[in-house]
């Protein structure tokens, strides 16, 4: 009897502590907002220069869910309705992408069979006018935001190609955004499905392709997430569950709020649970794609081969607010089969500088997939295979960085209308010579040294009048020698430049299905996926090492 009072004077006292505790709590809320009240009257009644209501408010909340972490933000009624279109991967539109190159907006891609491939619109294309409005020097934003429109208006382009100006109608459309961008055949017998997005229908899309791919008589499949930022969380759990049985544990989440607990479990029964399975990853597979390759990895379903991944192991949920105003706001992490949270950065431990800490070493701890191997937590998933890609030459660098091999692709495409499949089609001694006399007509984005330092000594001989006629036959001389030696370097690093030229050129005339096709021959991701598949106990060991 003396046991269960005490019990229950325990349990009061408990209670009344919780009680003053949230009061405590309350009154802390409730003082911080009326100084942040007054504040903001303050600053609205008596700066010396107007100030705008909203974009003070707005900056003021920004800075203060910046505190927090990078995913949680405000969205303005405009944000969130753009927030909304992503999560579905809809809207009004062309079917295109641009990127600012110079002065000028051009066209980056375009996706084939949609407004923008329909209306003639090319990859190279600089917009010059829209709808009778000069787009020189304006941001891709503001072209983006243009392009978007009610489907059936349209929107009246004038581009540029190859000096010439063009006019061009296209009627927007509504534009789903795929998810998958592209399935097929690396060989005859390896299936392969690129993941972009976890929108709504992702796991929809995999399973579509996965069914194609077998009725073509695949025997073994790659999925393939790099750089895939994520997207919803259901859609992870629905593309694992293409893989595994029913009633499987993919990811549970927890947080502070009730709600913040949840299970996730696969529904349905699998497509194929025993093809042999890689998933793809890089440093940019974040999010809803380490659940998905953290989960195959875990449940010994599949082998992960690539690089560390982004370590990105946190849950976000969409909260309304006033005004049809949202807020997306990170309520919980999230913990895979077998039980690790995979989160990188530590947003509550920061430094003097405000930036996060990465999860200690001597943190991290150890957790066993289904068949016994050790996974730890605390840095993204490390893959059971790293590839470690070969460093880029810097002239390479430096041709991408100039868009040279950009600019190239695009005068060859405006200049041959057809090419053979690019299964057949090869970058032969005539492009690859092509490219080296562009090249030479064009410049560098960046100089080498000697350059460098060669324009600082034409500068420092006229700043001292030294130049003249003799000095400058001698410059220019050393500059063809310099010209000569670069050229060399082209021929050096021939095999490289020939895989690049591939794949811009294989874009052009065959979109996605171009640009993947043609990366099959040089990905060192490829390579090593094929390898490893060729060897069924090499697979098979690497499952179920302890």
């Amino acid at each position: 009897m003396f046991a269960k009072k005490k019990w229950l004077i325990t349990i009061l006292v408990l209670l009344v502590l919780y009680g003053f505790k949230q009061a405590d709590e309350y009154f802390e809320i409730s003082k911080n907002l009326e100084i942040f009240s007054a504040v903001y009257k303050t600053v609205q009644s008596d700066y010396v220069d107007e100030v705008k209501p909203g974009d003070i408010m707005k900056t003021g909340i920004d800075a203060m869910l910046k505190s927090l972490d990078p995913y949680t933000n405000f969205y303005t009624e405009s944000q969130a309705e753009d927030a909304m279109i992503r999560q579905r991967g809809e809207y009004g539109g062309v079917g295109c992408r641009s990127k600012k190159i110079g002065e000028y907006i051009c066209i980056t891609n375009v996706f084939k069979g949609l407004a923008a491939d329909k209306s003639g619109l090319r990859i190279g294309d600089k917009i010059i006018e829209i709808n009778g409005k000069s787009f020189v020097n304006k941001t891709d934003d503001e072209v983006s935001d243009v392009m978007k429109g009610s489907p059936g208006s349209k929107i009246n382009l004038t581009i540029e190609r190859e000096g010439k100006r063009i006019p061009i109608e296209i009627t927007r459309e509504e534009i789903k955004i795929n998810n998958v961008t592209y399935s097929g055949l690396i060989n005859e017998k390896t299936g392969y499905i690129r993941l972009d997005h976890f929108t709504m229908g992702a796991g929809t899309e995999v399973k579509e392709a996965l069914l194609r791919l077998k009725s073509q008589g695949i025997s073994q499949l790659v999925l393939d997430l790099r750089d895939n930022g994520g997207g919803l969380l259901h859609e992870a759990v629905n593309i694992v569950n293409i893989f595994v049985d029913m009633d499987e544990t993919v990811v549970v989440s927890r947080g502070r709020a009730q709600d913040a607990y949840r299970a996730y479990k696969t529904l349905d029964r699998p497509i194929d649970k025993e093809i042999p399975l890689i998933v793809l990853v890089n440093e940019r597979s974040a999010s809803a794609s380490e659940i998905v390759c953290g989960a195959i990895q875990d449940l010994d379903r599949g082998l992960v081969i690539g690089a560390n991944t982004f370590g990105k192991g946190l849950v976000q949920g969409i909260r309304p607010l006033p005004y049809r105003t949202q807020m997306k706001v990170t309520i919980a992490k999230y913990y895979i089969p077998s039980g690790r949270c995979i989160q990188l950065l530590d947003y509550s431990n920061k430094d003097e500088n405000g930036k996060a800490k990465s999860v200690a070493d001597s943190l991290k701890r150890e957790f066993k997939t289904r068949n016994g191997r050790s996974v730890f937590d605390g840095g993204g998933v490390k893959p059971d295979i790293e590839v470690k890609l070969p460093k880029t030459a810097q002239i390479i660098t430096d041709l991408e960085n100039s868009f040279l091999f950009f600019d190239f692709a695009n005068q060859y495409r405006n200049s041959i209308e057809h090419i053979s499949s690019i299964k057949d089609f090869k970058i032969d001694e005539n492009i690859f010579n092509s490219f080296v006399d562009f090249v030479s007509k064009k410049s560098f984005s960046s100089k080498n040294k000697s350059e460098i330092n060669l324009d600082k000594l034409k500068e420092s001989l006229r700043e001292d009048s030294l130049f003249n006629s003799e000095l400058n036959t001698s410059i220019s001389n050393l500059e063809l020698k310099l010209l000569e030696a670069k050229k060399a370097e082209l021929l050096k690093h021939k095999v490289e430049i020939k895989k690049r030229l591939l794949t811009e050129i294989g874009i052009r005339y065959y979109f996605e299905d171009g640009f993947f096709e043609s990366s099959f021959l040089h990905d060192p991701y490829i390579s090593e996926t094929l390898e490893v598949l060729s060897q069924t106990s090499k697979y098979n060991n690497l499952l179920n090492t302890k």
